[in-house]
């Protein structure tokens, strides 16, 4: 899964979107539309009104919350909008429906082998050399938490690398490249063509890999300072205790997707500072491997997605 590429600002109107099965979702603040083009050409388009459960309560709202609420909804909306484009696969193939709770299950998985593979095998294998390497160190030391990020930068991007062999895979990225490109256009005022778009870049300050990076970084700095009042007694624990380490750094992970949020939302809105455009380029740099230069018609499917969500985002406005 690919986290949310964008939130963007024009006009006060906030837009972000998402690469799905040969199609894009686009958000804006009441609304959002998945287009999918079908193996037959044929464009199938979902639209619905969306509202943000921070507009039922604000407090939702308040800087580093938000972060986490965003990423949530960002996963409903991504389950949803990746099912509706696997059924427009599944019906070319006259192959039913694939429901919600199946593609929830799929996902689930995901997001268990995500957590083994940049949570569990970094926090055990910092741990293994730790314990046997010629330097000794535990989960209290910084150098720990240092070789824990490098791990898990490691296994990112090398999972990154491996899964963009696979042409399904390559294709996600190209419709990740055309979701950036359109918003681009967008926030530049710029009439929504695919001659406009497709003069833009594929990399953005505010895409979701961006923020991977910065929460990797964040954990860190973050862990380093809290491992070592929770382990104040000096026992670095056997493998058992170890696993509740585990479960702590999960759970720590919310304040910390909070942090990094306030920090990528700040750093993309000040690029025309060094230390900020310094902050974000590894992002723009490991985008490289996630999105790739899309066709035209990649690009006019991220458009007709950002079209009808902006055209229904004034009707509810209107309304």
């Amino acid at each position: 899964m690919i986290l949310p590429g964008i939130s963007l600002m024009n006009e006060g109107l906030n837009v972000g979107g998402q690469a799905v099965l040969e199609g894009v979702m686009m958000r804006s603040p009441s609304a959002l539309a998945v287009a999918v083009r079908k193996a037959n050409g044929e464009v199938a388009i979902k639209k619905n009104p969306w509202r943000s459960i921070s507009t039922r309560f604000p407090w939702l709202s308040l800087p580093f919350i938000r972060g986490s609420v965003v990423l949530f909804e960002a996963l409903v909306n991504g389950l949803d909008a990746l099912t509706f484009s696997a059924n427009q696969a599944l019906d070319d193939e006259d192959e039913g429906e694939m429901n919600l709770w199946v593609m929830g299950l799929t996902i689930a998985a995901a997001i268990g082998l995500g957590l083994f593979l940049f949570v569990v095998l970094p926090h055990y294998l910092s741990l293994l050399l730790g314990r046997v390497g010629p330097v000794r160190f535990g989960v209290a030391s910084a150098a720990f938490h240092t070789l824990d990020g490098f791990f898990k930068l490691a296994f990112f991007i090398g999972y990154i690398w491996l899964i963009s062999r696979v042409k399904e895979i390559g294709r996600l990225f190209e419709y990740h490249g055309a979701e950036h490109k359109s918003i681009y256009a967008y926030e530049a005022g710029q009439e929504l063509t695919v001659e406009n778009a497709r003069r833009h870049t594929t990399l953005h300050p505010r895409c979701g890999t961006a923020f991977i990076l910065i929460v990797l970084i964040i954990s860190i700095l973050f862990f380093s300072v809290i491992f070592p009042l929770i382990s104040s007694t000096g026992r670095e624990g056997g493998w058992a205790l170890n696993l509740i380490y585990v479960a702590i750094k999960i759970v720590l992970m919310l304040p910390i997707a909070g942090i990094a949020y306030e920090i990528n939302r700040y750093a993309s809105k000040h690029m025309d500072q060094i230390l900020f455009k310094a902050a974000i380029m590894p992002g723009l740099w490991v985008q490289k491997l996630t999105t790739r230069e899309p066709s035209d018609d990649q690009i006019e499917i991220a458009l007709i997605a950002l079209k009808t969500t902006l055209s229904l985002e004034a009707a509810q406005s209107a309304s």
